[in-house]
């Protein structure tokens, strides 16, 4: 069986975590998920705590298991979020775009495991210090906001720069995936844009045909100017960016631009003009089915892989 140290840790059947996407990981999909048994997590981005707790008490109705929320800690609500967090004592809290550190001692208190995403070795021993649960290793192959290097390349230097179980996030689509993280040293795997297609996700259907029908080179980094990039699917407002980008305009110009964008492709369907935002496995994902389904296809090719690798060294 599949299982890890970050399985203890967290309560979870399989080290198998699904990204907290904002607009896209609603509590009918972290239901799923932890149902499944991964860790299935809902993305908060800038919803307001009234949103956030309406959230929570769904995926309490739809699931007994272990659920998590992502908290973006640049929201203009992540105090009042938090609150929520603390008061509906969520199992798990996984944090973005910041230093939970303040946060810390009442999550925890409130029986909260603190899981924020990093990428960079510095960043990741900073927040070790806080006194964080685990650390998500997050490359650039990743969807939506990106940091500067590759998963192959940033986990194993952070799992030998912490002690903390660490989690590999971006990348990875698959068993194979799956099982290359934990040689890498990792203890469990952070998935997002394949549970774009699953059939519990809310997403628009026109995004989940969108992902579906994905290149190996479909995916393109905007926004390297602003020193904010994010990686999403090409359409028109990417090669907007991009005329904008050769033009150096000013960053102002290129945020404002992206004001309201992921909405309006993950909600309204808008898959031209919207942010789609999704990672450089969206490749390989070649249809919808249901989270439990797809946690188990993971688990049954992992284990083959892993298999296979040892019968390797056997030999």
């Amino acid at each position: 069986m599949l299982r890890t140290e970050l399985c203890e840790l967290l309560g979870i059947h399989y080290p198998i975590l699904q990204g907290g996407m904002a607009w896209v990981s609603d509590a009918k999909l972290a239901a799923a998920v932890s149902n499944g048994g991964g860790l299935g997590i809902i993305g908060t981005g800038q919803a307001p705590p009234d949103w956030v707790r309406e959230q929570i008490l769904a995926a309490k109705a739809l699931t007994d298991r272990p659920f998590g929320v992502n908290v973006m800690l640049l929201s203009p609500f992540t105090e009042e979020v938090m609150r929520v967090v603390i008061e509906e004592r969520v199992a798990v809290v996984t944090t973005g775009a910041g230093n939970p550190g303040k946060y810390i001692s009442a999550l925890q208190e409130a029986g909260a495991r603190v899981i924020p995403v990093v990428a960079s070795v510095a960043l990741a021993q900073r927040l070790e210090q806080t006194g964080v649960d685990a650390l998500i290793a997050e490359g650039m192959e990743s969807g939506g906001h990106i940091g500067e290097l590759t998963t192959m390349v940033l986990v194993p230097q952070i799992v030998d720069a912490v002690n903390v179980p660490v989690i590999a996030a971006g990348g990875i689509g698959d068993g194979r995936g799956i099982a290359a993280a934990l040689a890498l040293g990792a203890s469990g795997v952070q998935m997002g844009t394949r549970f774009i297609c699953a059939e519990e996700c809310t997403v628009h259907p026109k995004v989940k045909e969108r992902v579906l029908k994905a290149r190996d080179r479909d995916t393109v980094i905007t926004g390297r100017s602003t020193g904010h990039p994010v990686r999403c699917l090409r359409n028109k407002l990417t090669r907007r960016f991009e005329e904008l980008e050769a033009r150096q305009v000013p960053a102002e110009e290129l945020e404002r631009l992206g004001v309201g964008k992921l909405r309006a492709a993950m909600v309204d369907g808008d898959i031209e003009y919207g942010s789609v935002m999704a990672g450089q496995i969206a490749a390989m994902v070649r249809e919808i089915k249901p989270a439990r389904e797809i946690i188990r296809e993971l688990v049954t090719e992992a284990e083959r892989v892993l298999r296979q690798i040892g019968a390797m060294g056997e030999g």
